[in-house]
């Protein structure tokens, strides 16, 4: 019988949560050269705030961004290399039939509410994510799950239908984040996970504050409080960190500024790289891009490296595919639809559709204003006729364009870790791939062996990539400024968090 979870209540963890970063600005202590206080603070200026704190209903980047590897985390983690590396397990065994993992557990771990963590959490938190309580789509990737066996408190086995290339890695994402039963009434304000921060305060919009665990059962943060910043307008993150209000501008949306900050001895720019796809969405379910010609149109008539180089200073990687170069079954595939204004035009001509007017909703991210202005204007010469509509980001974009469907083209930045079967096979998401193409294809490449999950896999995506499901504009680039006393800065944005605890000051 497996022990009863123990619960207990710390007067100096109660205490670290209610702190404020009030008294102890990020932007008081620049370089960190006084040793003090304030050098256990820093302000990290994103944009795209979430629009609550519950990924487990709410789809979107923001929310894992933030509370991922701070807040929750998982069984295995995925590195900067995009490699697995353990976590709250310590290890694990694959059965010879490739069907059941054996996780050994970290002991000691607790709750940030003092429950302690166990293979029942484990249970738990891979039976929510295949229950109703899991709304958000990517929950599809824990279907191959057959059942979850704790057999003591720190051992449990996962025991899959099938064999599965994918499965592991997909543990590192945000499916794998490990809840506590007690911990899952108000989510959307209040997370409790088993990380080295919690939610001190949260101001929608705005801001995000967290306190380091007097408690966290792994190494302590440098960092004892972290507040994110949240930026409607690019600009605005470059001028804050000049005038000393933050310390981090991470994943920068205003590269035309780097010349402002590039060889000054107070600043650091890093230029990472990312997994996040600019995807230029067509809806494949409505008019007029139910018709493949359309589409595929549409790809010969946008110049990738114009856009690239137009919207985003040339910053970023022209890949040809929704699959980046850190994945095993990455192929070069900007061949496929090169450049081609009159290929664009003739096939437009045989779909009875060369004067074709369409609605471009474009969310208000900086990326996405910057994209649409070039694409309109490549897509004019062809005669495609787009009108923008200036679609709110997150909120009515994702009920408008990504729950409703409703809309005909936009752009967006997919920075999910191996989304290509999120986005592509399954045709209720809100591209609407007809996946009827590469479904049993996808399966089994999945089961296969190491050398048959990679040569399947590159032909579903060039499946994909040949129907112009959507067109892959460009790999995101990941643009960190920062004041040169900040260490620690994760340099590649590869997995869904930002992991602040990897941060101190000089």
């Amino acid at each position: 019988m497996l022990r009863s979870k123990r619960t207990s209540l710390s007067v100096a963890l109660l205490l670290a949560s209610s702190l404020s970063l009030g008294a102890c600005s990020a932007g008081s202590a620049p370089g960190g050269q006084d040793g003090g206080a304030e050098n256990s603070a820093i302000t990290v200026a994103l944009s795209g705030p979430p629009v609550n704190l519950d990924f487990t209903t709410t789809a979107g980047s923001a929310i894992p961004q933030a509370l991922m590897d701070n807040v929750y985390q998982g069984l295995l983690r995925i590195d900067q290399e995009g490699k697995i590396q353990p976590l709250l397990a310590d290890s694990w065994e694959l059965s010879p039939d490739r069907m059941t993992y054996t996780f050994k557990l970290h002991p000691g771990v607790t709750f940030s509410n003092g429950e302690a963590f166990t293979a029942e959490d484990v249970k738990f938190s891979i039976d929510r994510v295949k229950s109703d309580a899991w709304k958000s789509s990517v929950k599809a990737k824990m279907n191959v799950v057959q059942e979850v066996v704790a057999v003591s408190d720190t051992e449990v086995k996962v025991v899959l239908k099938q064999p599965s290339n994918a499965w592991l890695f997909d543990m590192g994402s945000r499916i794998g984040a490990m809840f506590d039963p007690k911990g899952v009434d108000d989510l959307a304000n209040t997370p409790v996970g088993t990380g080295p921060y919690t939610v001190s305060s949260w101001k929608p919009g705005e801001s995000m504050e967290m306190s380091a665990r007097t408690d966290y059962w792994g190494h302590a943060p440098k960092i004892k409080n972290a507040t994110l910043r949240y930026f409607a307008d690019a600009t605005a993150t470059t001028n804050a960190l000049q005038s000393g209000d933050v310390d981090v501008v991470y994943n920068m949306q205003a590269p035309e500024l780097l010349s402002s900050f590039e060889g000054k001895p107070e600043y650091q720019v890093i230029k990472g790289t990312s997994t996040g796809e600019i995807i230029l969405s067509m809806n494949n379910r409505a008019a007029p891009f139910n018709d493949v010609r359309v589409r595929q149109a549409v790809m010969y008539a946008i110049d990738r490296k114009a856009v690239m180089d137009t919207a985003w200073n040339g910053l970023g990687t022209l890949i040809g595919g929704p699959v980046p170069p850190t994945d095993a079954y990455y192929e070069d595939l900007n061949g496929v639809f090169p450049f081609n204004p009159g290929k664009a035009k003739a096939l437009l001509k045989e779909a009875g559709v060369e004067n074709l007017d369409i609605t471009f909703s474009v969310p208000t991210r900086p990326y996405a204003t910057a994209v649409s202005e070039i694409v309109v204007s490549q897509l004019k010469d062809v005669g495609i006729n787009a009108k923008i509509a200036s679609t709110e980001f997150p909120a009515v974009w994702l009920d408008k364009v990504f729950t409703k469907h409703d809309y005909q083209m936009s752009v967006i930045l997919a920075v999910e870790s191996r989304d290509v079967l999120t986005i592509f096979n399954d045709p209720n998401y809100y591209i609407g791939f007809d996946n009827s193409t590469i479904k049993a294809e996808a399966a089994a490449a999945d089961m296969a062996d190491e050398s048959g999950y990679v040569a399947g896999m590159k032909k579903v995506v060039r499946s994909i990539v040949d129907e112009a499901g959507a067109n892959t504009l460009f790999l995101f680039p990941n643009i960190v400024v920062a004041k040169t006393g900040v260490a620690g800065i994760p340099a590649n944005a590869v997995s869904e968090g930002l992991n602040l605890s990897a941060m101190s000051w000089k």
